[in-house]
């Protein structure tokens, strides 16, 4: 198996988004179908973005490719709204060149017809849970949670046209592990184009409309924890695979414990190149972090860490979570050394910049 390059774009322009989505491909030794996975639309739903975080890092793939796009909309994940510059979600058809979501909605749409995705499916968390009769304000055919979402029955392409046939399957299997029984999956077909004219503006019904077969999966913003959206998710997506051929392994097993586990592990981050930070063992508040003037930046394991500029510090954050604040000690920089010998509890190490040690009881660099 073979990860390809993990790309982090951003983009500081007066009209443009701060933060750019980053595209993770991950390919199998053998061919296979091409799955593109997109998360984070809207901001203000976790489970559709920490979901494919998880699987860009704990998931390999054997057979297939799969091309993870975790956080679309990362400038309203990290602010935790659906949309600060409107709902990207309606932009598909047409879009202002003064549109801030106007480069992310382009290059999104640019991916999506790629000759080699066989298949787009879009992650959310909707209201309450979809039901196809009236049963009071949370179960009804109004709401979205919990479903299968297609556009229509089937699409003009060769493979995976019979979208209902799939979202049929799809949720059979989800609704064989369910964490409580009212957390039943259904089908909702929105039959977009003779019946809702704002899902016309949607990322499903261009990606459809430009004969590219496409779903959604929506996970209900009424269950009690992300862990749980995120766990129903990764359920979804991996019958997804199996239904296209897409052979993969995970380093842990699929359960609601792992998950919540999971969920809360940040792993660590290199700050301008130069500071390593663990972020699973970060203070709340960290002073006299080195940082520039401006134009810091942070690269992570973790594909949803961002740095959030305040007046005069810096939110650490990991998708909608606040995990620290940074205030700066700003000075210039510049990496001058690649390592440096040092001595630990008597013992002599090679440290690599930016790299790690401990020491017990004395450490002399």
């Amino acid at each position: 198996m073979r990860i390809i390059l993990t790309i982090f774009l951003f983009f500081y322009t007066v009209f443009g988004a701060k933060l750019h989505f980053s595209i993770h491909e991950l390919k199998g030794e053998k061919e296979s179908n091409t799955l593109l996975l997109i998360g984070g639309i809207h901001g203000n739903e976790p489970g559709s973005y920490f979901a494919p975080a998880i699987l860009i890092m704990h998931y390999k793939i054997k057979k297939g490719n799969l091309i993870v796009v975790p956080n679309l909309n990362f400038d309203s994940i990290i602010a935790n709204k659906r949309g600060i510059y409107g709902d990207m979600n309606r932009k598909f058809h047409k879009i202002s060149k003064n549109d801030p979501d106007y480069k992310i909605v382009n290059e999104i749409k640019s991916l999506i017809l790629r000759e080699d995705v066989d298949f787009i499916l879009n992650l959310h968390d909707g209201h309450g849970f979809y039901r196809k009769e009236w049963q009071n304000s949370i179960f009804n055919p109004r709401a979205w949670g919990q479903s299968c979402v297609i556009d229509q029955k089937t699409i003009n392409t060769k493979k995976f046209y019979n979208l209902d046939e799939i979202a049929k399957k799809i949720i059979k299997n989800l609704n064989k592990e369910l964490i409580k029984n009212h957390h039943t999956f259904n089908i909702k077909n929105t039959e977009t184009k003779f019946k809702d004219e704002e899902m016309r503006l949607s990322l499903t019904y261009f990606a459809i409309t430009n004969n590219k077969a496409a779903m959604a999966i929506e996970t209900s913003k009424n269950l009690e924890k992300t862990y749980q959206k995120i766990y129903y998710q990764l359920k979804a997506i991996e019958e997804f695979m199996r239904i296209m051929d897409i052979e993969f392994t995970r380093d842990f097993d699929l359960n609601i414990e792992n998950i919540k586990t999971i969920y809360k592990k940040y792993y660590t981050a290199v700050l301008n190149d130069l500071t390593p930070l663990n972020l699973d063992n970060i203070k709340k508040v960290v002073r006299f972090v080195p940082m520039k003037n401006k134009n810091n930046f942070i690269k992570a394991k973790h594909p949803l860490v961002a740095l959030k500029k305040r007046k005069n510090y810096y939110d650490l954050m990991v998708g909608n979570k606040k995990i620290s604040t940074l205030y700066p000690d700003i000075f210039p920089h510049k990496k001058c050394l690649n390592e440096i010998k040092l001595i630990a509890d008597n013992k002599e190490l090679n440290i690599t910049i930016p790299g790690y040690f401990s020491a017990k009881d004395s450490f002399l660099i």
